[in-house]
């Protein structure tokens, strides 16, 4: 069933209501913020960002006496968007209640765009992005691809993931193994596990540790599954695939952070079916295709589109064989979606 549209009334007094709403709450939070602040606060201490919950988040303590502790925390109004992995500058109140006073700069930030298209922030001080994928649901090179090039704007490793390598049979092997194949080509690191069954996940926490690492991926590919057999103490709660669409429906609402034992932490997000990347620019989506690094700049033409110009480096490169017609394929496809003011 398609969409109700709703008029421009409509829209005007969805707005007005919710900024009502908003402004309560703002002035809630701004109540308490006084009466906290007017009491005996702690003095200024750093601490981790390990949840985020609307106007509050979860911050662990980390140094001094309370290290280790976690604090539900509110957030002055001169804040920036806080998000999970962000290092801060806080207090503490009574009954396990703090407050956040300054944000430490970011090394890196992982963002994507909501509903409206605007950019947000979902995880801080990244150093791994771990790219999920399994047999079940079909995995798409494009996807994939959307993820190495946002991982390669946000300066951001990646480590491709399949799981659930044990649903791998006859019906899927030659599709994956082919897939598969162009990745490991072009030299990115790539592992198979089965959270299920255990298969590859000791290599896995070998691979994580010591790293700040988020798991990305579209709904139902396991990452629920995957924290649970890191972390077993963790138990997060696993959503079926849709027997509908054969599409995972979605169960983690929220990033956290866990730490693991060998050191390291790990950020679950929100499962992403699509991820878009309306703020990347067309170079940006070449620079994140590595196989094009040492072709660029030596078309014919300054302007080249490497769609039909004749001296194109990059097509020469694809008849030759040395870029992949599923990578091509990928490149256009996301150009395609880009705002055409950046392509």
């Amino acid at each position: 069933m398609a969409k109700r549209q709703l008029n421009r009334r409509q829209n005007w007094r969805i707005e007005k209501i919710q900024g009502e709403r908003a402004a309560r709450a703002a002035k809630r939070e701004s109540q308490t913020l006084d009466a906290l602040e007017g009491g005996d606060l702690g003095p200024e201490q750093i601490g981790l960002v390990i949840a985020h919950f609307g106007v509050q988040v979860e911050v662990e303590a980390q140094d001094g006496e309370l290290a280790g502790q976690v604090f539900r925390c509110h957030l002055r109004a001169n804040l920036p968007t806080l998000v999970t992995g962000d290092r801060v500058v806080w207090r503490a109140g009574n009954q396990g209640i703090g407050v956040i006073v300054a944000q430490l700069p970011r090394n890196t930030e992982l963002c994507r765009p909501d509903s409206r298209g605007q950019l947000k922030p979902v995880a801080a001080n990244v150093d791994l992005i771990v790219i999920v994928f399994a047999p079940l649901p079909e995995p798409h090179a494009n996807l994939i691809d959307r993820y190495l090039v946002a991982a390669e704007h946000a300066g951001i490793r990646p480590l491709l993931l399949l799981n659930k390598a044990d649903l791998i049979d006859e019906k899927n092997a030659v599709a994956l193994n082919a897939l598969l194949g162009v990745y490991r080509q072009l030299g990115y690191p790539l592992l198979e596990v089965s959270a299920h069954h255990g298969g590859g996940m000791e290599q896995l926490q070998a691979l994580l540790d010591g790293h700040v690492s988020v798991f990305v991926g579209q709904s139902g590919v396991g990452k629920s599954s995957l924290v649970n057999s890191l972390l077993p103490e963790v138990d997060t709660r696993v959503g079926p695939l849709s027997e509908l669409t054969g599409k995972g429906t979605h169960t983690t609402t929220t990033a956290r952070l866990f730490h693991f034992p060998g050191g390291g932490e790990l950020i679950d997000s929100p499962g992403i079916r699509e991820f878009g990347l309306v703020h990347v620019s067309r170079d940006d989506v070449e620079a994140g295709f590595i196989e094009f690094h040492d072709l660029l700049g030596h078309c014919r033409f300054r302007d080249c589109k490497h769609d039909r110009e004749p001296g194109c480096a990059l097509l020469q490169a694809l008849q030759e064989g040395r870029i992949q017609p599923q990578r091509m394929a990928s490149y256009r496809h996301i150009l395609a979606s880009l705002p055409e003011t950046e392509y």
